[in-house]
């Protein structure tokens, strides 16, 4: 028998319906919020990749899918929303174009790691991203429509904020936390190497030790400059006037090299130890590092089998029709009557005659509203024998009026 591979999983009623619940409410909110659908391809060249996610990453370092097609191109799955749509914003010469442009995306990610609860191999994200605004406000805007997103799913949460710099700020801090990491010994590989390609993504390493090195390590919030302050200032006044939690982490600094200024996560405490289930933050210069114009950008992306833990379903209202037949003559009439009735409403049938309680147990299995069954006595009268099955009431019309 061929099994599904490792750390990739089926996904089946109930679970499915969890899913498009997930997808249909945040879709719901996105375009509320002016956002629209874009779809990128599943696979892209490695350089994309390699070019926006970052070397330094431990996604481009361990994780991809890559490899060689039959026409010597190399390529990955892609294991991020983000590098694509920004592929696809400057192919279409939206760059060029100026304005604000905002879309939202779904569907199947890709990253090579060890499968745990709630992390596979092909896992699915939810994700936004605005371009050609560089208020602050904007960042708000993200973040409100995330926390608009997990109350309409009955998804508690914590928000954690921080702010990355810029490029007037960024490089001296970066000079004095590598002087600081150069006094510290018994940093992971990881962090050995981190130290040399991107020393902030340091600050997220997972390891006690290091976390325990790292303890006093000077914090880029010490460091902004006065533009940052200001706006890590405004974004914090935001949330406050909106009734927003959150908390300032000083060590937030996500996991891909391109973000900068505004970072943020929403975390849950629901699924075992403290885990994000949403994050991002502003990355302004990406678009200008994959050849684009210059041009500022912030978004989020969430991990959908994490929320499917966490969701909370609305409870389900009885809806649609099961049409069945009483006998074997009336199975041609039943078959008739259930394409037409699908024009207009969901119909579920059987093609075998049943007795009437055999039919009821099938519709009050499928959650239907109605049962629809045809015997001998309709066919001879040209009539149907109708229940709800929130009402329970009864009653036979005639077949052409139903």
């Amino acid at each position: 028998m061929i099994n599904a591979l490792r750390g990739m999983k089926d996904t089946l009623s109930p679970q499915s319906e969890i899913y498009q619940y997930i997808i249909a409410t945040c879709t719901r909110i996105a375009q509320n919020y002016g956002f629209s659908f874009m779809e990128t391809p599943i696979l892209e060249e490695t350089a994309l990749f390699k070019r926006s996610v970052g070397e330094s990453s431990d996604i481009v370092g361990k994780e991809m899918y890559q490899f060689i097609d039959k026409g010597e191109n190399d390529v990955c799955l892609r294991p991020e929303g983000t590098a694509g749509i920004v592929r696809a914003f400057i192919q279409q010469k939206f760059d060029k174009a100026g304005g604000n442009r905002r879309f939202f995306y779904h569907g199947p990610m890709f990253r090579y790691e060890r499968p745990q609860k709630g992390r596979l191999r092909q896992f699915h994200q939810f994700g936004a991203e605005s371009f050609g605004e560089g208020d602050v406000r904007e960042d708000a805007t993200i973040i409100l429509m995330l926390k608009a997103m997990f109350e309409a799913l009955g998804i508690g949460f914590t928000l954690e904020i921080n702010s990355l710099g810029c490029p007037a700020c960024m490089p001296q801090y970066r000079t004095t936390l590598v002087k600081f990491l150069e006094t510290r010994e018994g940093l992971c590989e990881d962090c050995e190497r981190r130290k040399l390609t991107n020393p902030i993504r340091v600050l997220d390493c997972k390891n006690e030790h290091c976390k325990t090195l790292l303890a006093d390590a000077p914090l880029i919030t010490e460091h902004l400059c006065i533009t940052c302050k200001d706006d890590f200032t405004t974004l914090k006044r935001i949330l406050d006037q909106f009734g927003v939690s959150y908390l300032v982490n000083p060590k937030l600094v996500r996991g891909l090299d391109y973000y900068s200024k505004t970072a943020f996560e929403f975390v849950s405490s629901e699924i075992g130890a403290q885990s994000a289930i949403a994050g991002g933050g502003r990355y302004d210069r990406l678009v200008e590092f994959l050849d684009g114009k210059s041009t500022p950008a912030v978004g989020f992306a969430m991990g959908i089998e994490r929320l499917m833990e966490l969701v909370k379903m609305p409870e389900i209202e009885r809806e649609g029709y099961y049409i069945g037949a009483l006998c074997d003559e009336a199975l041609d009439v039943v078959f008739e009557l259930v394409d037409r009735k699908r024009k207009t409403e969901k119909v579920l049938t059987d093609y075998d005659a049943k007795s009437l309680k055999n039919h009821l147990k099938i519709a009050d299995k499928n959650f239907v509203k109605f049962c629809v069954c045809i015997g001998e006595d309709e066919l001879s009268k040209q009539s149907v024998w109708i229940k709800d099955l929130v009402s329970k009431e009864e009653k036979i019309i005639n077949i052409a009026h139903f």
